[in-house]
């Protein structure tokens, strides 16, 4: 679970979408984690940039879970992963109460700040995964915003980092 809650800040996806990650959908080397479409909420794949901070977390757990199938396999079984509420519990076991954070909290927190700190409206949320609520829009706009999202993720790394760091 540590390095679980390490890198929920950094990505804020879903959290079911978190502990559902395999090891075949990340690439440490092009720094990005691809979601297949069964996996999300909306149906559609998912591209999530990795900033180094994530990259370099994810090679080091590599080294306790990348012989099995999932990024956060199950304490009983590596055939399966944590459970959806194996974030929660850490959080409250870490003395947070459920009404200061929660693992899907992550989300409306980097979407928060990251629309305070001026970030476009489309690059969070395309990062966030979430639909184009205007349907003539959504229609036509398809973009994905990578190189601008990879930026942003990695400024976003920085960002929490430095809150951490004091």
């Amino acid at each position: 679970m540590v390095f679980a809650l390490k890198i929920l800040p950094y990505v804020f996806v879903r959290p079911g979408e978190f502990r559902h990650a395999e090891w075949d959908e990340i690439d440490l080397e092009g720094a990005t984690w691809r979601i297949p479409a069964p996996k999300l909420k909306m149906r559609t794949a998912h591209i999530v940039p990795l900033a180094t901070q994530v990259a370099s977390l994810m090679a080091d757990l590599r080294a306790f879970t990348g012989g099995g199938r999932y990024l956060f396999p199950g304490a009983r079984t590596k055939d399966k992963p944590i459970s959806d509420m194996a974030s929660n519990a850490a959080l409250r076991y870490m003395g947070f109460g459920g009404g200061e954070i929660c693992g899907h909290g992550f989300r409306a927190m980097a979407s928060t700040l990251l629309n305070e700190k001026g970030y476009s409206p489309d690059w969070i949320e395309r990062q966030l995964a979430n639909c184009e609520r205007n349907g003539v829009r959504a229609a036509y706009n398809h973009a994905e915003h990578l190189p601008e999202r990879r930026r942003m993720m990695q400024e976003w790394a920085d960002f929490l980092d430095s809150i951490r760091l004091g």
